[in-house]
């Protein structure tokens, strides 16, 4: 393999390691934005309108059981360390 065979590797090589970087960055971009602790916050929320009166029990129930029904699915939680060693 001559200078310019090395040269059109190397140039290769650069293209699919970009293309992978690409890939991964829209990647993450399409992962949900919400924090970790978006849904304590929900709850927080859920709880201070039942007891303002404002839901009645069934209600509160009810939509605790999604919130935690979500939070079971929810991309971004982990059992875990993440990619980048954080807990």
């Amino acid at each position: 393999m001559g200078g310019a065979g090395l040269g059109m590797l190397l140039v290769w090589v650069v293209v699919i390691v970009a293309a992978v970087l690409a890939v991964r960055w829209l990647w993450d971009q399409g992962q949900s934005r919400r924090p970790p602790g978006d849904d304590d916050r929900a709850l927080e929320i859920l709880r201070t309108r039942y007891a303002r009166g404002e839901i009645d029990r069934e209600e509160f129930e009810e939509k605790r059981r999604d919130l935690q029904a979500a939070e079971n699915e929810a991309p971004w939680r982990s059992t875990g360390p993440t990619r980048r060693g954080e807990p």
